[in-house]
Protein backbone atom coordinates (compact mmCIF):
# COMPACT_ATOMS: atom_id res chain seq x y z
CA UNK A 1 0.00 0.00 0.00
CA UNK A 2 1.15 3.61 -0.58
CA UNK A 3 1.63 6.23 -3.23
CA UNK A 4 4.10 7.60 -5.73
CA UNK A 5 4.47 11.25 -6.76
CA UNK A 6 6.17 12.60 -9.89
CA UNK A 7 6.97 16.33 -10.26
CA UNK A 8 6.79 17.88 -13.72
CA UNK A 9 9.64 20.28 -12.81
CA UNK A 10 12.05 20.51 -9.88
CA UNK A 11 13.43 23.94 -10.77
CA UNK A 12 11.09 26.94 -11.09
CA UNK A 13 11.44 30.73 -11.10
CA UNK A 14 8.88 33.40 -10.20
CA UNK A 15 8.73 37.15 -9.65
CA UNK A 16 7.23 38.49 -6.39
CA UNK A 17 3.58 39.40 -6.91
CA UNK A 18 3.08 36.85 -9.72
CA UNK A 19 2.79 33.06 -9.78
CA UNK A 20 4.24 29.96 -11.40
CA UNK A 21 2.82 26.42 -11.48
CA UNK A 22 4.00 22.88 -11.80
CA UNK A 23 2.18 19.55 -11.67
CA UNK A 24 2.59 16.42 -9.61
CA UNK A 25 1.20 13.06 -10.74
CA UNK A 26 -0.13 11.06 -7.75
CA UNK A 27 -0.48 7.29 -8.22
CA UNK A 28 -2.15 4.79 -5.86
CA UNK A 29 0.25 1.82 -5.63
CA UNK A 30 -1.75 0.10 -2.91
CA UNK A 31 -4.49 -2.52 -3.06
CA UNK A 32 -7.32 -0.41 -1.59
CA UNK A 33 -9.27 2.65 -2.61
CA UNK A 34 -7.42 5.47 -0.86
CA UNK A 35 -7.53 9.24 -0.33
CA UNK A 36 -4.31 11.20 -0.77
CA UNK A 37 -3.71 14.69 0.65
CA UNK A 38 -1.27 16.94 -1.25
CA UNK A 39 0.42 19.92 0.43
CA UNK A 40 3.61 22.00 0.21
CA UNK A 41 6.22 21.92 2.97
CA UNK A 42 9.33 24.06 3.52
CA UNK A 43 9.94 27.80 3.30
CA UNK A 44 7.53 28.16 0.36
CA UNK A 45 4.58 26.70 2.27
CA UNK A 46 3.19 30.12 3.19
CA UNK A 47 2.66 31.15 -0.43
CA UNK A 48 2.09 27.84 -2.25
CA UNK A 49 -0.98 25.62 -2.58
CA UNK A 50 -2.03 22.39 -4.27
CA UNK A 51 -5.22 22.20 -6.37
CA UNK A 52 -7.01 19.97 -5.58
CA UNK A 53 -5.66 19.47 -2.07
CA UNK A 54 -6.94 15.87 -1.89
CA UNK A 55 -7.69 13.12 -4.47
CA UNK A 56 -9.47 9.75 -4.18
CA UNK A 57 -7.88 6.95 -6.22
CA UNK A 58 -8.69 3.31 -6.86
CA UNK A 59 -5.70 0.91 -6.90
CA UNK A 60 -3.16 1.64 -9.67
CA UNK A 61 -5.03 4.81 -10.71
CA UNK A 62 -3.35 8.23 -10.94
CA UNK A 63 -4.35 11.89 -11.07
CA UNK A 64 -2.55 15.16 -11.82
CA UNK A 65 -2.47 17.89 -9.13
CA UNK A 66 -1.47 21.51 -9.91
CA UNK A 67 0.83 23.28 -7.45
CA UNK A 68 0.81 27.09 -7.53
CA UNK A 69 3.66 29.23 -6.16
CA UNK A 70 2.66 32.90 -5.61
CA UNK A 71 5.23 34.76 -3.43
CA UNK A 72 3.92 38.16 -2.25
CA UNK A 73 5.72 41.37 -3.10
CA UNK A 74 7.06 41.70 0.42
CA UNK A 75 10.37 42.11 2.19
CA UNK A 76 9.42 39.03 4.20
CA UNK A 77 10.09 36.82 1.15
CA UNK A 78 13.80 37.28 0.34
CA UNK A 79 15.10 36.96 -3.19
CA UNK A 80 16.97 33.80 -4.13
CA UNK A 81 16.43 30.04 -4.17
CA UNK A 82 13.71 28.63 -1.90
CA UNK A 83 13.63 24.87 -1.34
CA UNK A 84 10.24 23.17 -1.12
CA UNK A 85 8.73 19.72 -0.84
CA UNK A 86 5.47 18.31 -2.29
CA UNK A 87 4.10 15.91 0.33
CA UNK A 88 1.57 13.22 -0.65
CA UNK A 89 -0.05 11.65 2.43
CA UNK A 90 -2.08 8.42 2.30
CA UNK A 91 -5.09 8.14 4.57
CA UNK A 92 -5.04 4.33 4.60
CA UNK A 93 -1.27 3.93 4.83
CA UNK A 94 0.42 7.00 6.45
CA UNK A 95 3.79 5.22 6.34
CA UNK A 96 3.43 4.94 2.56
CA UNK A 97 3.42 8.73 2.14
CA UNK A 98 6.08 10.38 -0.08
CA UNK A 99 7.75 13.80 -0.48
CA UNK A 100 9.17 15.14 -3.75
CA UNK A 101 11.60 18.08 -3.48
CA UNK A 102 12.35 21.04 -5.73
CA UNK A 103 13.62 24.65 -5.79
CA UNK A 104 11.82 27.83 -6.80
CA UNK A 105 13.96 30.91 -7.56
CA UNK A 106 12.30 34.08 -6.24
CA UNK A 107 13.20 37.17 -8.28
CA UNK A 108 14.59 40.33 -6.70
CA UNK A 109 12.86 43.70 -6.70
CA UNK A 110 13.95 47.08 -5.33
CA UNK A 111 11.56 49.36 -3.46
CA UNK A 112 13.11 52.33 -1.65
CA UNK A 113 11.66 55.52 -0.18
CA UNK A 114 13.45 58.55 1.26
CA UNK A 115 12.26 61.59 3.23
CA UNK A 116 13.82 64.53 5.09
CA UNK A 117 12.40 65.11 8.58
CA UNK A 118 11.57 67.89 9.12
CA UNK A 119 11.25 69.13 5.55
CA UNK A 120 11.76 72.78 6.60
CA UNK A 121 13.94 74.34 9.32
CA UNK A 122 14.22 78.02 10.30
CA UNK A 123 17.49 79.02 12.01
CA UNK A 124 20.24 81.63 11.98
CA UNK A 125 23.39 79.48 11.86
CA UNK A 126 22.52 75.82 11.15
CA UNK A 127 19.61 73.48 10.53
CA UNK A 128 19.41 69.90 11.74
CA UNK A 129 17.55 67.26 9.72
CA UNK A 130 17.18 63.50 9.64
CA UNK A 131 17.09 61.56 6.36
CA UNK A 132 14.87 58.46 6.67
CA UNK A 133 15.44 55.74 4.03
CA UNK A 134 13.21 52.62 3.96
CA UNK A 135 13.99 49.40 2.08
CA UNK A 136 10.73 47.50 1.52
CA UNK A 137 12.27 45.41 -1.27
CA UNK A 138 13.31 41.79 -0.88
CA UNK A 139 17.10 42.06 -1.14
CA UNK A 140 19.87 44.12 0.54
CA UNK A 141 20.62 47.50 -1.07
CA UNK A 142 23.65 49.73 -0.59
CA UNK A 143 22.78 53.44 -0.67
CA UNK A 144 24.99 56.55 -1.03
CA UNK A 145 23.90 60.14 -0.21
CA UNK A 146 24.85 63.32 -2.09
CA UNK A 147 23.43 66.62 -0.72
CA UNK A 148 23.54 69.82 -2.82
CA UNK A 149 21.87 73.21 -3.27
CA UNK A 150 21.35 75.01 -6.60
CA UNK A 151 23.07 78.28 -5.58
CA UNK A 152 26.05 76.78 -3.74
CA UNK A 153 25.29 78.79 -0.59
CA UNK A 154 25.12 75.91 1.88
CA UNK A 155 27.53 73.46 3.50
CA UNK A 156 26.36 69.93 4.36
CA UNK A 157 27.57 67.42 6.93
CA UNK A 158 26.27 63.83 7.04
CA UNK A 159 27.01 61.54 9.97
CA UNK A 160 27.60 58.76 7.39
CA UNK A 161 27.82 59.00 3.59
CA UNK A 162 26.41 55.54 2.81
CA UNK A 163 24.51 52.66 4.41
CA UNK A 164 23.61 49.05 3.64
CA UNK A 165 19.89 48.34 4.13
CA UNK A 166 18.64 44.82 4.74
CA UNK A 167 15.16 43.94 3.41
CA UNK A 168 12.37 45.39 5.53
CA UNK A 169 14.62 47.81 7.45
CA UNK A 170 15.16 51.57 7.57
CA UNK A 171 18.14 53.85 8.18
CA UNK A 172 18.16 57.31 9.79
CA UNK A 173 21.04 59.57 8.74
CA UNK A 174 21.63 62.88 10.53
CA UNK A 175 22.26 65.93 8.31
CA UNK A 176 23.48 69.39 9.40
CA UNK A 177 23.03 72.31 6.96
CA UNK A 178 25.05 75.56 7.45
CA UNK A 179 24.96 78.71 5.29
CA UNK A 180 28.27 80.16 4.05
CA UNK A 181 27.34 83.69 5.23
CA UNK A 182 25.26 85.01 8.14
CA UNK A 183 23.59 88.41 8.73
CA UNK A 184 22.64 90.34 11.89
CA UNK A 185 19.46 91.95 10.58
CA UNK A 186 17.21 91.47 7.60
CA UNK A 187 14.35 89.44 6.16
CA UNK A 188 14.43 85.61 6.27
CA UNK A 189 15.99 83.97 3.20
CA UNK A 190 14.72 80.64 1.84
CA UNK A 191 17.44 78.29 0.57
CA UNK A 192 16.16 75.06 -1.03
CA UNK A 193 18.38 71.98 -1.24
CA UNK A 194 18.13 68.30 -2.05
CA UNK A 195 19.71 65.01 -1.05
CA UNK A 196 20.21 62.46 -3.82
CA UNK A 197 19.78 58.87 -2.63
CA UNK A 198 21.82 56.65 -4.96
CA UNK A 199 21.20 52.88 -4.58
CA UNK A 200 23.65 50.38 -6.03
CA UNK A 201 20.69 48.93 -7.96
CA UNK A 202 17.44 50.58 -9.00
CA UNK A 203 16.35 54.17 -9.67
CA UNK A 204 17.94 57.07 -7.69
CA UNK A 205 15.67 59.01 -5.31
CA UNK A 206 15.61 62.67 -4.31
CA UNK A 207 14.60 64.08 -0.90
CA UNK A 208 13.89 67.84 -1.04
CA UNK A 209 14.42 70.16 1.92
CA UNK A 210 14.24 73.85 2.78
CA UNK A 211 16.53 75.90 5.06
CA UNK A 212 15.08 79.32 5.99
CA UNK A 213 17.96 81.51 7.22
CA UNK A 214 16.96 84.11 9.83
CA UNK A 215 18.83 87.15 11.17
CA UNK A 216 21.16 86.47 14.11
CA UNK A 217 19.77 89.25 16.33
CA UNK A 218 16.37 88.44 17.86
CA UNK A 219 13.55 90.63 16.51
CA UNK A 220 12.57 91.72 20.00
CA UNK A 221 16.07 92.99 20.91
CA UNK A 222 15.90 96.51 19.34
CA UNK A 223 12.42 97.40 20.73
CA UNK A 224 13.52 96.14 24.15
CA UNK A 225 16.66 98.34 24.09
CA UNK A 226 14.62 101.42 23.15
CA UNK A 227 12.14 100.74 25.96
CA UNK A 228 14.98 100.30 28.49
CA UNK A 229 16.60 103.56 27.39
CA UNK A 230 13.31 105.48 27.78
CA UNK A 231 12.79 103.98 31.24
CA UNK A 232 16.34 104.94 32.29
CA UNK A 233 15.80 108.56 31.17
CA UNK A 234 12.52 108.77 33.09
CA UNK A 235 14.08 107.35 36.26
CA UNK A 236 17.06 109.73 35.98
CA UNK A 237 14.79 112.76 35.68
CA UNK A 238 12.73 111.66 38.67
CA UNK A 239 15.85 111.10 40.75
CA UNK A 240 17.47 114.49 40.19
CA UNK A 241 14.26 116.57 40.44
CA UNK A 242 12.32 114.90 43.26
CA UNK A 243 13.97 112.01 45.04
CA UNK A 244 17.57 113.19 45.52
CA UNK A 245 16.80 116.39 47.58
CA UNK A 246 14.36 114.46 49.78
CA UNK A 247 16.83 111.62 50.30
CA UNK A 248 19.62 114.00 51.34
CA UNK A 249 17.46 115.65 54.05
CA UNK A 250 16.21 112.32 55.39
CA UNK A 251 19.71 110.86 55.35
CA UNK A 252 21.11 113.73 57.42
CA UNK A 253 18.52 113.28 60.15
CA UNK A 254 18.87 109.50 60.12
CA UNK A 255 22.66 109.74 60.38
CA UNK A 256 22.50 111.85 63.56
CA UNK A 257 20.04 109.48 65.20
CA UNK A 258 21.97 106.39 64.12
CA UNK A 259 25.25 107.77 65.49
CA UNK A 260 23.75 107.99 68.96
CA UNK A 261 22.26 104.49 68.66
CA UNK A 262 25.57 103.05 67.44
CA UNK A 263 27.46 104.50 70.41
CA UNK A 264 24.96 103.00 72.86
CA UNK A 265 25.10 99.64 71.07
CA UNK A 266 28.92 99.67 71.17
CA UNK A 267 28.84 100.17 74.93
CA UNK A 268 26.45 97.25 75.38
CA UNK A 269 28.46 95.05 72.99
CA UNK A 270 31.66 95.61 74.95
CA UNK A 271 29.94 94.54 78.15
CA UNK A 272 28.58 91.36 76.54
CA UNK A 273 31.74 90.46 74.58
CA UNK A 274 33.17 88.26 77.31
CA UNK A 275 29.93 86.29 77.73
CA UNK A 276 29.55 85.91 73.93
CA UNK A 277 33.06 84.48 73.63
CA UNK A 278 32.32 81.79 76.22
CA UNK A 279 29.02 80.90 74.50
CA UNK A 280 30.81 80.68 71.11
CA UNK A 281 33.40 78.24 72.47
CA UNK A 282 30.64 76.11 74.00
CA UNK A 283 28.64 76.11 70.71
CA UNK A 284 31.73 75.06 68.71
CA UNK A 285 32.28 72.10 71.02
CA UNK A 286 28.63 71.01 70.62
CA UNK A 287 28.93 71.37 66.82
CA UNK A 288 32.08 69.21 66.66
CA UNK A 289 30.40 66.46 68.67
CA UNK A 290 27.28 66.56 66.43
CA UNK A 291 29.39 66.28 63.24
CA UNK A 292 31.32 63.32 64.64
CA UNK A 293 28.01 61.60 65.53
CA UNK A 294 26.85 61.63 61.86
CA UNK A 295 30.24 60.56 60.49
CA UNK A 296 31.63 63.97 59.52
CA UNK A 297 35.15 65.15 60.19
CA UNK A 298 34.97 68.55 61.96
CA UNK A 299 38.35 69.47 60.44
CA UNK A 300 37.40 68.48 56.85
CA UNK A 301 36.85 71.24 54.25
CA UNK A 302 33.25 72.29 53.46
CA UNK A 303 31.45 70.02 50.93
CA UNK A 304 33.29 66.80 51.96
CA UNK A 305 31.16 63.64 51.98
CA UNK A 306 30.42 61.80 55.31
CA UNK A 307 32.41 58.69 56.14
CA UNK A 308 30.89 55.64 54.41
CA UNK A 309 29.01 57.65 51.79
CA UNK A 310 28.58 55.42 48.71
CA UNK A 311 30.24 56.64 45.50
CA UNK A 312 28.18 58.43 42.87
CA UNK A 313 26.51 56.02 40.45
CA UNK A 314 28.24 55.59 37.16
CA UNK A 315 26.72 56.99 34.04
CA UNK A 316 24.58 54.53 32.12
CA UNK A 317 26.79 52.36 29.91
CA UNK A 318 26.46 51.74 26.19
CA UNK A 319 25.94 53.78 23.03
CA UNK A 320 22.57 55.30 22.03
CA UNK A 321 20.88 53.53 19.11
CA UNK A 322 17.62 53.65 17.21
CA UNK A 323 16.19 51.61 14.36
CA UNK A 324 12.91 51.10 12.52
CA UNK A 325 11.23 47.98 11.20
CA UNK A 326 8.79 48.66 8.32
CA UNK A 327 6.26 45.93 7.51
CA UNK A 328 4.62 45.08 4.18
CA UNK A 329 2.35 42.15 5.04
CA UNK A 330 0.11 40.47 2.51
CA UNK A 331 -3.62 40.00 3.26
CA UNK A 332 -4.41 36.62 4.83
CA UNK A 333 -7.77 34.95 5.51
CA UNK A 334 -6.65 33.41 8.81
CA UNK A 335 -6.30 35.96 11.61
CA UNK A 336 -3.81 33.61 13.34
CA UNK A 337 -1.43 33.66 10.35
CA UNK A 338 1.38 36.22 10.75
CA UNK A 339 4.19 37.53 8.56
CA UNK A 340 7.52 38.15 10.36
CA UNK A 341 9.91 41.08 9.90
CA UNK A 342 13.18 40.51 11.75
CA UNK A 343 15.83 42.88 13.11
CA UNK A 344 19.12 41.39 14.31
CA UNK A 345 21.16 43.56 16.75
CA UNK A 346 24.94 43.89 16.17
CA UNK A 347 26.70 40.58 16.77
CA UNK A 348 27.97 40.09 20.32
CA UNK A 349 26.12 43.20 21.60
CA UNK A 350 23.45 43.56 24.29
CA UNK A 351 20.48 45.70 23.19
CA UNK A 352 18.42 47.68 25.73
CA UNK A 353 15.16 49.15 24.36
CA UNK A 354 13.56 51.97 26.33
CA UNK A 355 11.09 53.38 23.77
CA UNK A 356 8.81 51.75 21.17
CA UNK A 357 6.73 53.84 18.70
CA UNK A 358 4.11 52.04 16.57
CA UNK A 359 2.81 53.79 13.45
CA UNK A 360 -0.21 52.83 11.30
CA UNK A 361 -0.61 55.88 9.00
CA UNK A 362 -2.79 54.05 6.44
CA UNK A 363 -5.30 52.82 9.00
CA UNK A 364 -4.71 49.14 8.20
CA UNK A 365 -6.77 46.40 9.85
CA UNK A 366 -5.31 43.37 11.59
CA UNK A 367 -2.91 42.63 14.43
CA UNK A 368 0.72 43.62 15.08
CA UNK A 369 3.03 41.93 17.56
CA UNK A 370 6.49 42.73 18.93
CA UNK A 371 8.32 39.51 19.89
CA UNK A 372 11.67 38.37 21.31
CA UNK A 373 13.40 35.47 19.49
CA UNK A 374 15.96 33.70 21.72
CA UNK A 375 17.48 30.86 19.69
CA UNK A 376 14.12 29.98 18.07
CA UNK A 377 12.13 30.35 21.30
CA UNK A 378 9.73 33.29 21.03
CA UNK A 379 8.11 35.38 23.74
CA UNK A 380 5.62 38.20 23.34
CA UNK A 381 6.40 41.81 24.30
CA UNK A 382 3.49 43.72 22.79
CA UNK A 383 0.32 42.88 20.79
CA UNK A 384 -2.02 45.59 19.43
CA UNK A 385 -4.93 45.65 16.97
CA UNK A 386 -4.02 47.83 13.97
CA UNK A 387 -7.54 49.32 13.88
CA UNK A 388 -7.02 50.70 17.41
CA UNK A 389 -4.30 53.25 16.64
CA UNK A 390 -2.49 55.44 14.15
CA UNK A 391 0.45 56.39 16.42
CA UNK A 392 1.18 54.59 19.69
CA UNK A 393 4.10 55.14 22.11
CA UNK A 394 5.42 52.74 24.71
CA UNK A 395 8.12 53.95 27.16
CA UNK A 396 9.81 51.60 29.65
CA UNK A 397 11.32 52.76 32.96
CA UNK A 398 13.26 49.48 33.06
CA UNK A 399 14.52 48.93 29.46
CA UNK A 400 13.77 45.69 27.59
CA UNK A 401 17.06 43.71 27.50
CA UNK A 402 17.99 41.61 24.47
CA UNK A 403 21.02 39.41 25.07
CA UNK A 404 23.65 38.82 22.34
CA UNK A 405 22.13 36.62 19.61
CA UNK A 406 18.50 37.48 20.46
CA UNK A 407 16.40 39.09 17.72
CA UNK A 408 13.58 41.64 17.59
CA UNK A 409 10.62 40.42 15.51
CA UNK A 410 7.69 42.51 14.26
CA UNK A 411 4.90 40.12 13.24
CA UNK A 412 1.80 41.29 11.31
CA UNK A 413 -1.50 39.56 10.49
CA UNK A 414 -3.11 41.66 7.75
CA UNK A 415 -6.93 41.65 7.64
CA UNK A 416 -7.42 44.51 5.15
CA UNK A 417 -10.20 44.33 2.54
CA UNK A 418 -8.82 43.24 -0.82
CA UNK A 419 -9.15 46.68 -2.43
CA UNK A 420 -6.97 48.30 0.26
CA UNK A 421 -3.92 46.08 -0.35
CA UNK A 422 -1.10 45.04 1.94
CA UNK A 423 -0.71 46.26 5.54
CA UNK A 424 2.26 48.61 5.92
CA UNK A 425 2.67 49.56 9.59
CA UNK A 426 6.08 50.29 11.10
CA UNK A 427 7.72 50.14 14.52
CA UNK A 428 10.55 52.44 15.68
CA UNK A 429 12.81 51.45 18.57
CA UNK A 430 15.35 53.46 20.59
CA UNK A 431 17.67 52.57 23.43
CA UNK A 432 21.34 51.64 23.90
CA UNK A 433 23.76 48.92 22.81
CA UNK A 434 26.73 47.75 24.86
Amino acid sequence: MGATATLSATGLSVEPGSEVTCTVVVRNTGQLVDQFTVDVVGDAAGWAAAEPAAVNLVPQASETVTVRFAPPRSAGVPAGPVHFGIRVTSREDPYGSVVEEGVVEVGAYTDLSAELVPGKVEAGRRGKYELAVDNVGNHPVGVRFTPSDPDGELDFKLDRPQVLLAPGTAAFVKLVVKPHDTFLRGQPQSKPFRVEVLPDVGTPLVADGMFVQRQLLPKWLLPALIALLALALALGTLWFTVLRPAVKSAAREAATQQAAEVKAAADRAEENAGAAKQEAEKAKGNSDRAMEAVGLDPGAPPGSQPTGTPPVAKQQAGEPTDFRVAADAAIVGNADQFTDFVFSPPEGKTLRISDIVLQNPRGDTGTIRVLRDAGGSRSGILEVGLANFRDLDRHYVEPLRFKPGEKVIVSVSCQNPAEKGNCKPSVSFSGRVE
